[in-house]
């Protein structure tokens, strides 16, 4: 009877209600911090299953709104502290970016699609169009590129090979693709031939991805510290205690020190002690510090983040004004009509100010090395060689900026030799959040074969090779510490950085295509419906009079 009961509820048209945004969080658990990267290969099906059976396609609409709602929810969850209920607002808003998905869940695999033909649309046309939802809502101002399904992957080698070819976009692909070959799998058992032809060809592209697509050159190593202070109250006291965790690499054969986000709580030009503290900080260590400035900038309106190299000379004159800014956490979109949201939450008080372009570092006399023993008690056992008057090309990014693509293809473009994210997620210390961030640097690394250093106040702190896999240990959210990384250089282009989002426009051009098929389907019905019938001919007697 129970079970009586809740077949009823969820056959309800409340109890699809309910289960549509439960279905669609569920794919939330295989982002870190749960980290169950494998089921996100069936975490689709229950919602997939879900919309397929709605009595029309308006409700599939609905259903894939809600359950778009219902995964936004889910993965940024930990937005809570920041927005209170605003973050619901957002997320229903930006569900409605699934209603369309929906409505084609049901129109490829709902009642009547028992052909092979709909199915076999349905494994293109549905992972295309959950990768334009994900392209849409990877706009800036629509929040930004946080949550993609293909993200879920970071840490499987298979995965992140298909990532360096396109992108994460080319990830998120095969793992709906997955989902609704399971589905079709299951619920059309006329189509299962081309349901086991998909899940074969997800397996041999990815196996053949895996043993012939190109890699990365080795370019030899450089030493790179990142310096993680933890929870330190002031921004006076954390400048100290980066300052002690700092000297602390003196004699290391360090190249590079990085800072998090916020590290710095003043304008270098409007402070010269800190300018000279960093300067001897510099020549003591025998390195170049990236710093990040979270001030207002001497001369003009506004406070910018950005990421300053400081030699033992300080200031080298590199700086980078971080472009794309956190909604709500830096500025308020549209401020007259939402700044509300100040009043219920942590939103920005003040709007920040964007810079104008990305800009590559150069880290003077820094160059690669060989595997060494002089260093062996230290990362992974390689040290710098000597110093070349090239330097070390440095590509910096502030804090969700490594969660963009784009980004990190155009710095590698114009020559990054190393990515480096500098962030904090001290707000939300105890949340999913800082694991996620994390991760986002090994996607960047295996798009770009450029190694990536993700660096934090508070934690995760982590660096990546050039393949996307990590490089020594992760500094976790409960260290104060400074540690020290042999980091892999790598030589080449990787064909994402190459041939840019190709999967994307691939998958636009299967919609395009797909539309205007069918528009062109419904016209000649449309023709064929209103063509006039020619009246039946009249039967004329032809034989002689009665009577005659």
């Amino acid at each position: 009877m129970p079970r009586a009961r809740a077949h009823s509820f969820l056959a309800s048209r409340w109890g699809r209600t309910v289960a549509a945004p439960a279905a669609g969080a569920l794919p939330a658990l295989a982002f870190p911090a749960p980290g169950l990267w494998w089921l996100a290969y069936g975490a689709l099906v229950p919602w997939l299953l879900l919309i397929r059976s709605a009595p029309t396609g308006r409700r599939a609409a609905c259903e894939g709104w809600l359950g778009g709602a219902g995964f936004l929810l889910a993965v940024h969850h930990w937005l809570l502290p920041l927005l209170h209920v605003f973050i619901v607002v957002v997320a229903v808003g930006l569900g409605l970016l699934w209603a369309p998905w929906g409505w084609l869940v049901r129109r490829l695999l709902g009642p009547g699609a028992a052909g092979g033909r709909r199915a076999a649309g349905a494994l293109v046309l549905l992972p295309a169009g959950w990768l334009l939802v994900e392209l849409i809502r990877s706009w800036q101002y629509l929040g930004g590129p946080w949550g993609l399904l293909g993200a879920s992957q970071w840490e499987v080698e298979p995965a992140l090979r298909l990532v360096s070819i396109g992108g994460v976009w080319l990830a998120s692909l095969l793992v709906v693709a997955v989902n609704t070959a399971l589905v079709v799998l299951v619920a059309l058992p006329g189509a299962r031939r081309v349901a086991v032809a998909g899940l074969a060809g997800c397996a041999t592209g990815v196996a053949g991805v895996w043993t012939w697509s190109p890699a990365p050159r080795p370019a030899g190593t450089v030493r790179v510290a990142v310096v993680q202070p933890g929870i330190v109250d002031g921004s006076d006291r954390r400048f100290d205690r980066q300052e002690e965790l700092t000297r602390g690499l003196a004699g290391r054969g360090v190249s590079l020190v990085v800072w998090g986000e916020s590290s710095v709580g003043s304008d270098l030009r409007e402070r010269p002690d800190l300018r000279r503290r960093l300067a001897a900080l510099s020549r003591d260590v025998g390195a170049e510090l990236l710093v990040n400035v979270d001030a207002r900038q001497a001369g003009q309106p506004g406070i910018f983040k950005s990421s300053v190299l400081v030699g033992p000379r300080g200031p080298t004159g590199d700086r980078y004004d971080k472009m794309r800014l956190v909604p709500f956490g830096e500025y308020i979109p549209a401020r007259s009509v939402l700044g509300w949201a100040t009043s219920i939450g942590q939103a920005a008080s003040e709007d920040r100010r964007r810079g104008a372009r990305s800009v590559v570092m150069r880290v003077p006399g820094v160059s690669a090395g060989r595997p060494s023993a002089r260093h062996a008690g230290a990362g992974t056992g390689a040290t710098p060689a000597p110093p070349s008057a090239a330097g070390l090309r440095l590509g910096p990014l502030v804090c969700f900026e490594s969660a963009f693509p784009d980004m990190s293809r155009r710095l590698v473009q114009n020559g990054a030799q190393l990515l480096v994210a500098q962030s904090a997620t001290s707000s939300f210390q105890h949340s999913w959040a800082p694991e996620q961030h994390a991760a986002l640097a090994a996607l960047r690394a295996a798009e770009t074969w450029r190694p990536t250093a993700h660096a934090t106040l508070t934690g995760v702190s982590a660096v990546f090779g050039p393949r996307g896999t990590p490089v020594g240990g992760r500094l976790g959210t409960q260290r104060s510490a400074a540690a020290v990384y042999d980091v892999p250089l790598a030589a080449g282009i990787s064909p994402y950085v190459r041939y840019g989002d190709w999967p994307a426009y691939g998958a636009v051009a299967a919609l395009l295509v797909a539309a205007v098929a069918a528009g062109g389907r419904a016209h000649r019905r449309r023709a064929r419906a209103e063509r006039p019938v020619d009246p039946a001919p009249e039967h004329l007697d032809t034989g002689s009079p009665v009577g005659s």
